[in-house]
């Protein structure tokens, strides 16, 4: 796909990057990115995707606007309170760069509607902020053959990694599923939510932009991604690891004898 003149302008920065180029703005002014939760991940996600030129964002959340979000969530403004999400977040990305295309979801993401919706795009970036949404996600994506970016954060800690487990990596072995990293969401009410616990405002612009990095990685295809490695980032001390894991055989969802077989398991 040819990009015009103002394009050219306007994403010159990323064009005399040898990683980047014309071919891999073109790849981006191509792509389809789903975007689940527009709250403190979803917003820089957002806003980064929609200022590198990726052709279409999808934004699924069916909240909207409070002032205890503004405190992170900054694609809203304070004039934006009690608005739907998915409407003032596309208002933003499309003020940012009219080239983008936005398509808003004001659902919640179900097992009802998750395939649909997934399979419309080519990557998904979960954004989203409990776990029974995070394993929806992540085993809609294994089963419409997506790939996954996907992050979480908690009072001062965050977590980033990449799912292609419907894929195989360069070596020829399974790439491991969601379920090989986290085998279990922890037991109801032992992990406090953000209203509960709070958290540190400028956390979730740093995992955001993280993960807007790390799905321009995996559209463009350049660098080493973030599948089977899990980087973990502690906002008190400032520091950044990584592990690695890898496909686990006795996963329910792509082991040697999966239980879990389509997505009538999440209720």
């Amino acid at each position: 796909m040819m990009l015009d003149a103002k394009e050219l302008e306007r994403y010159a920065r990323h064009i005399v990057l040898r990683e980047v180029g014309g071919p891999g703005q073109a790849k981006l002014k191509t792509a389809r990115v789903l975007v689940v939760g527009a709250g403190g991940l979803g917003a820089p996600v957002l806003l980064y995707l929609a200022a590198a030129g990726v052709g279409t964002l999808g934004v699924v959340d069916d909240d909207d606007v409070s002032l205890s979000n503004l405190q992170r969530q900054v694609i809203f403004a304070t004039d934006d309170i009690g608005k739907p999400k998915v409407e003032r977040a596309g208002d933003a990305v499309k003020s940012l760069n009219p080239h983008v295309n936005v398509e808003t979801h004001c659902v919640r993401l179900t097992a009802a509607n998750a395939l649909d919706l997934i399979s419309r795009y080519d990557i998904v970036a979960d954004g989203s902020d409990n776990f029974s949404t995070r394993y929806l996600i992540s085993d809609a994506c294994y089963f419409a053959k997506k790939p996954l970016v996907t992050a979480a954060v908690g009072t001062f800690d965050g977590s980033l990694t990449s799912i292609r487990a419907h894929e195989k990596g360069a070596e020829g072995a399974r790439n491991p599923t969601y379920r090989c990293l986290f085998p279990e969401p922890p037991p109801a009410g032992t992990v406090p939510a953000c209203a509960e616990a709070g958290i540190l405002g400028a956390l979730p612009g740093v995992l955001g932009s993280l993960m807007a990095l790390e799905v321009i990685r995996e559209i463009v295809g350049f660098g080493e991604g973030l599948v089977g490695r899990l980087l973990m980032v502690d906002a008190r001390s400032m520091r950044f690891e990584t592990l690695t894991y890898a496909w686990d055989p006795g996963n329910p969802l792509s082991g040697e004898a999966p239980t879990i077989k389509d997505l009538s398991i999440h209720k």
